[in-house]
């Protein structure tokens, strides 16, 4: 009855976030042209300003303003000023929907940034769909997003590369660089995600993967499952899932012995996820992440560091540095196409080749993928100590 009882909730919630993601506030109507491009460029954010993923939210807000300031002070986009629409969704995939529908028809944006949830952004996108504006998303990698087999999301975009490359990365550095034939996963089963990544891991590496342990969101005692997997035999434990989990859960695998490796995805990239683990537990700790400051890509990347660092006295993480890319990466193509509406800005994006960003050069692929590096980085007492570069094949 229980079990029963969480399938119908499922259900509801599901068919909330379909409703919400389809339906526009009143009044609003379909646009198949897109939203013109007024007397100044509207840019709307989707993002995270509250609720579990605040973290990322802040860091994009940050980033993506940076980007904004920067335009705006050398004339806009095509000699308009960015006008910008801030929305909060809450970290919640049917608040995002909501916010893109109200961005899109009431504020008339002619892009959307946002979101770094692969389950929010997969919620937006029938809107993006429906008023025919782009979205790009800073930091969502689940391969869904932007198509699903060769059937491509014509108004979805991101700044990161998909789970498919990071799955691999992941699968590659396990096995070349740390040698473990054998792993134990951990990992958030309510997460898009975090299930999409360890799919790709799990259809890349080709090693033993002696137990996979699933928690949920919020969940906050890993214990139980520790202490199964501290009996086994394997070299690394790899953690896919956001901070907020994720950061505790370490904590705990230190506090029972477990000093082995640990490897996550690009979620682990913010600093509260050391924080939470704790300077001792984040160490030979190792994730994937879109950007390293370790790392200057090229010298934009280093104006960008360096101006960050004196706006706000710390280093960027991935968050900021994809958000801005994802802002200039909205400029590139309103440029190219001399765009007149947000259908111009979405055809622009599915162009873009060889841009250079302060994450690194990007090409649009035909999936609408950005084909670009990722970096392997290494937490030493929770701080970044060393960063690799590796380059799509």
């Amino acid at each position: 009855m229980k079990k029963m009882s969480k399938v119908l909730v499922g259900v509801i919630t599901a068919a909330a976030v379909m409703t919400l993601a389809s339906c526009a506030p009143p009044g609003a109507a379909r646009s198949a042209n897109g939203n013109a491009i007024g007397k100044t460029f509207k840019i709307g954010y989707d993002i995270e300003m509250t609720g579990a993923l605040a973290a990322y939210g802040k860091g994009s807000e940050r980033g993506a303003d940076m980007a904004v300031a920067e335009l705006n002070a050398s004339g806009g986009i095509n000699g308009k000023k960015i006008e910008v629409s801030k929305k909060d969704n809450k970290s919640d995939n049917a608040e995002s929907a909501t916010v893109a529908a109200n961005l899109m028809s009431n504020d008339k944006v002619n892009a959307v940034i946002g979101t770094n949830a692969s389950s929010q952004t997969k919620a937006m996108i029938p809107n993006a769909t429906k008023f025919a504006v782009p979205i790009v998303a800073p930091t969502s990698t689940n391969d869904e997003l932007t198509h699903k087999g060769n059937q491509v999301e014509k108004y979805v975009f991101r700044a990161i590369f998909p789970d498919s490359f990071q799955g691999k990365v992941i699968s590659d550095f396990v096995t070349n660089s740390l040698k473990d034939e054998a792993v134990a996963v951990y990992y958030d089963n309510s997460s898009d995600y975090a299930k999409g990544l360890f799919q790709n891991f799990k259809d890349k590496y080709k090693g033993k993967i002696v137990e996979v342990a699933t928690y949920q969101a919020g969940e906050k005692d890993f214990q139980a499952q520790l202490s199964k997997l501290a009996n086994e035999k394997f070299g690394t434990l790899i953690v896919l899932g956001y901070y907020q989990e994720a950061g505790i859960l370490v904590k705990q695998a230190r506090d029972l012995g477990m000093s082995m490796p640990i490897v996550g995805g690009d979620v682990l990239a913010d600093p509260t996820f050391a924080a939470l683990a704790g300077e001792k537990a984040a160490t030979n700790v190792y994730f994937v992440s879109g950007f390293s400051s370790l790392k200057p890509a090229n010298n934009k990347t280093e104006a960008f560091i360096k101006k960050y660092k004196a706006k706000y006295g710390t280093a960027p993480s991935t968050y900021e540095a994809c958000a801005y890319d994802a802002v200039m990466m909205v400029k590139a193509a309103a440029t190219a196409e001399n765009a007149k509406t947000s259908v111009d800005i979405a055809k622009g994006l599915a162009k873009l080749q060889d841009f250079k960003g302060v994450t690194g050069t990007i090409t649009i692929n035909k999936f609408h993928d950005p084909v670009k590096s990722a970096y392997l980085v290494k937490l030493e007492n929770g701080k970044e100590v060393s960063a690799e570069v590796v380059n799509p094949q």
